[in-house]
């Protein structure tokens, strides 16, 4: 990054970066620390979670917040919160190894308890509260005496948070703000303590309030009946002439925009790691399941479709793993240059996760529908056993369900990655035109270079979808300039591009890290052309989608002919059949996931 536009570290420069050029952060890079803290938190989750998911399932408030008081004694509820406030003040890594290792446990429910509180319940307080916000209430909800809730989403605002109706009037006498209004979905509703409550003060400002259980004019609604996560708290909340002191204004009047969406941005990143945890269980189960099963006389786990399955089970979470690892890098490297003497630190620190804001959205819904793939093979492998309550794939599969749909739908978090992308080249963050001046030429000697180097055909291969990327991208901007925002199916299409690309990326780097340093397995390889193979397909058909829109009688020769010349380096001739017959005779003789 020599051009000073770029000094400052931000997401989206993999795009226009070469693939494996700087090093990404990921699993095998691990300290010792934070291996002893991935091996404690799963030894936690099998101990006190697993055998007890029936009994949350049943909605056990008593047992739920026991173990997460439990927690609180270990030091786990304080992962993002200063040590002077009680917390441990882990780095970002560390606090999201400790939420996929709750998910291990196999219990959604109790882990959206966790998530909530530990999350996007805390994160306002740590990062905007005040001196006096801080020592009041993160002591205690980080020993797990309190419990956190986060109120945005209203009966008729949800994806459209900014819309927000409740309202916040200054009192008379100046000593409170008078809230009105009605909050709906709100996990933790009925057993948190604290309410990061976000309202429009006059009617216009949007802004965020630390609301206390028991307020005068404060009303907890009953317990929702839900498709699934029957184990957690959702209520709505109603506000009716609730008093909140004017102390608990959180940062400053119309600034709850910058509450809510940092914590979203964590929160999403953190609900990809839930969703990984959960899967790395669910893995474990069916291949147990697949060995034991027998039909015709063998384990259905031998049937080649059965391996299909398994095999793209791991490829997927793999991948997911693999992004997530390094998106939460590059947020603790960006972090990691902050003052920490800085009293804004903290603030600072919020306002630094909003740069990869485009790569949190992208960890979300990948991992998302990564969790949503795993749970439908589950309980296809299991066959009819898996649409029976005392299986496990049943309630895996109800619970699944809503991970498309909080943080912000899928949906939103699409028109997210587009729109950040679109943001970071319109204000040159990303330097689409320098990095496609030399397009023809790099079609000439790409089909010459050595591709001898360890994935070096997959390399190759990526570098001609992000340079084919990029011209439909900037084609996109050229036709509807600011209105591609409104152009919701192709701004999905290129977001998908986006996320295959840097997801693909990410997968050839760890995979050749994991190779390098330890040389057990080419297994990590395999993975990778995998996956390359498929997403490069994917990427091809999406760009066609993309050209027909843009170009809608037809597509001019100065982009259909180059761009038939990338979409030529890009097809891999990988026999994937026979690689995922490979890993999957793998995976049986691991009996769990390895990596």
């Amino acid at each position: 990054m020599n051009d000073p536009k770029l000094s400052i570290k931000t997401g989206g420069q993999w795009l226009v970066s070469k693939v494996g050029r700087e090093p990404i952060f990921c699993r095998e890079k691990f300290t010792q620390e934070q291996r002893q803290i991935d091996q404690m938190i799963r030894e936690f989750a099998r101990d006190q979670i697993f055998p007890n998911i029936d009994k949350i399932n049943k909605f056990d408030k008593d047992l739920s917040l026991g173990i997460i008081k439990q927690m609180g004694e270990l030091g786990l509820l304080g992962i993002d919160v200063p040590e002077e406030l009680g917390g441990t003040n882990l780095d970002k890594i560390s606090s999201t190894i400790v939420t996929e290792g709750v998910s291990t446990g196999g219990s959604p429910s109790f882990a959206a308890t966790f998530g909530v509180h530990t999350g996007i319940g805390c994160l306002g307080i740590v990062f905007f509260g005040t001196p006096h916000q801080k020592e009041k209430y993160l002591p205690k909800l980080t020993s797990g005496d309190w419990i956190a809730a986060y109120a945005l989403t209203e009966p008729t605002s949800g994806s459209d948070a900014l819309s927000a109706k409740t309202n916040a009037v200054l009192s008379e006498d100046g000593k409170y703000y008078i809230l009105n209004g009605e909050k709906q979905f709100i996990t933790n509703g009925n057993w948190a303590t604290v309410f990061t409550v976000l309202a429009q003060i006059d009617g216009n400002k949007f802004s965020a309030f630390i609301v206390e259980k028991g307020t005068e004019g404060f009303e907890i609604g009953k317990e929702e009946k839900k498709m699934g996560m029957k184990g957690s708290s959702t209520t709505s909340l109603k506000f009716t002439n609730a008093k909140v002191p004017i102390e608990n204004l959180l940062y400053e009047p119309g600034k709850g925009a910058a509450i809510a969406f940092n914590a979203l941005n964590i929160g999403r990143y953190k609900l990809a790691a839930s969703c990984i945890g959960g899967c790395k269980l669910g893995i474990e189960l069916v291949i147990k399941y697949a060995l034991e099963r027998k039909q015709f006389g063998q384990a259905i786990a031998h049937f080649d479709s059965i391996r299909s399955k398994i095999a793209d089970m791991t490829v997927k979470l793999y991948a997911s793993d693999s992004m997530l690892y390094r998106t939460v890098g590059m947020i603790q490297d960006a972090i990691g240059d902050l003052d920490e003497s800085d009293p804004d630190y903290y603030m600072q620190t919020g306002k630094t996760m909003e740069r990869f804001a485009v790569e949190s959205s992208m960890a979300k819904v990948y991992g998302s529908e990564t969790s949503d793939f795993f749970v439908d093979q589950f309980l296809q492998v299991l066959g009819g056993y898996g649409f029976i309550e005392e299986y496990p794939a049943a309630g895996a599969y109800r619970d699944d369900r809503i991970n498309r749909i909080w943080e912000g739908t899928n949906e939103i978090n699409r028109a997210i990655i587009t729109g950040y992308m679109m943001k970071k080249v319109l204000m040159e963050k990303i330097l689409l035109r320098d990095f496609l001046k030399d397009l023809d030429e790099y079609i000439i000697t790409n089909s010459s270079t050595d591709k001898s180097e360890l994935l070096g055909r997959e390399i190759q291969a990526l570098e001609s979808a992000k340079r084919l990327a990029a011209l439909v991208f900037q084609e996109s901007l050229c036709e509807f300039g600011q209105e591609l925002k409104h152009e919701q199916q192709l701004g999905e299409s290129l977001a998908d591009i986006f996320t295959y690309i840097y997801t693909a990326g990410s997968v050839v780097s760890r995979s050749k890290t994991a190779v390098e340093n330890n040389g057990k397995s080419d297994i990590p390889i395999t993975i990778a052309r995998i996956f390359c193979a498929d997403a490069l397909l994917n990427i091809i058909l999406l760009v066609n989608r993309c050209l027909n829109k843009i170009f809608n009688v037809s597509i001019p020769d100065r982009i259909s002919v180059p761009a038939k010349q990338l979409e030529e380096h890009m097809t891999l001739e990988t026999d994937t059949i026979s690689l995922k017959q490979e890993l999957a005779e793998y995976m049986y003789a691991q009996r769990s996931y390895p990596f």
